[in-house]
């Protein structure tokens, strides 16, 4: 995978922690959650699975679309999440391929 703007969505386990970012580089930035190369939220909490992301043409509309998602409801982002990724697969495996 090139590298591209993105937004994301990790997750401790199926219906667990959640937590949204925004890259520039999603496979670098997923390993760095995955190595808990990060000092904060995802390494105290273990949230490192990745179960949605979207690709974007720009880190500004990437940007907007984290600010988005972070303000709706918890159920709103499960429902996302699980219309795209119904069984909470693990999609780094995805990702690198």
């Amino acid at each position: 995978m090139a590298k591209q703007a993105a937004v994301y969505i990790l997750a401790s386990k199926r219906n667990g922690t959640l937590y949204i970012g925004v890259t520039g580089h999603l496979i670098q930035r997923i390993l760095q959650h995955r190595n808990n190369e990060a000092d904060g939220f995802t390494k105290k909490y273990q949230v490192h699975k990745l179960v949605y992301f979207e690709l974007t043409d720009c880190i500004t509309a990437a940007i907007a679309r984290e600010k988005q998602l972070k303000n709706w409801r918890r159920s709103w982002k499960i429902e996302l999440i699980e219309k795209n990724n119904p069984e909470w697969n693990d999609l780094w495996y995805e990702i690198i391929e």
